[in-house]
């Protein structure tokens, strides 16, 4: 008869198992009860993806339409910045170019660290991943229908850093006096909400 060998469970090294799970039955199967102590939950294990920065201008000053996720080219220190949160998105917008697609004025700010040899530019043009069939259908957007390309977020997904930029048109000036009235109407509503409660 085919033996197989005791291993340990890599969520809790002191249970064995004799099957090909790499964590022991006590774990999310039905009717076994709870979890032995020491084990984490799915919900966290599974790591969501941590803002590194908003662009909060955005929404005031565009009306945003559809939202894309791009990945971006960077340099060792431009990710070690990225980590301590030194990254501005209020005057950067995407460029289309040659086929390429490019994030301008975004500001990521070099740590203290890094030496002068390195030519840190912090608001240098940064290539942005994407498929040519989406940079296609972002230049017929941008070229015909007048559409303006804005980053609005800057996080991680895994170990990677995307950027979430939107197809926006830009707002008039009663645009945006509409908007601020809205949001105070909004609040004064809610507090008026809580105040029966």
């Amino acid at each position: 008869m085919w033996r197989t060998r005791r291993r340990r469970c890599i969520r809790c090294p002191q249970r064995y198992y004799r099957r090909f799970p790499s964590f022991c039955g006590r774990i999310g199967r039905a009717g076994r009860g709870k979890p032995p102590r020491g084990h984490k939950s799915d919900r966290e294990i599974k790591t969501t993806g941590k803002t590194i920065a908003l662009n909060k201008r955005a929404r005031h000053d565009y009306h945003l339409d559809e939202r894309l996720e791009a990945g971006l080219a960077l340099e060792g220190w431009e990710a070690k910045s990225l980590r301590e949160g030194r990254v501005q998105l209020r005057d950067g917008h995407v460029l289309l170019k040659d086929g390429e697609a490019w994030l301008l004025g975004a500001s990521i700010a070099p740590l203290p660290s890094v030496g002068p040899h390195r030519g840190a530019d912090p608001v240098r043009s940064r290539k942005l991943l994407l498929h040519r069939r989406e940079i296609d259908r972002l230049r017929g957007a941008v070229e015909r229908k007048g559409y303006t390309l804005i980053p609005t977020s800057l996080y991680w997904k895994g170990r990677r850093v995307k950027l979430e930029f939107a197809l926006a048109r830009g707002k008039k000036a009663h645009d945006k006096r509409i908007a601020l009235r809205e949001r105070d109407w909004n609040r004064q509503k809610q507090r008026l909400l809580r105040s029966k409660q």
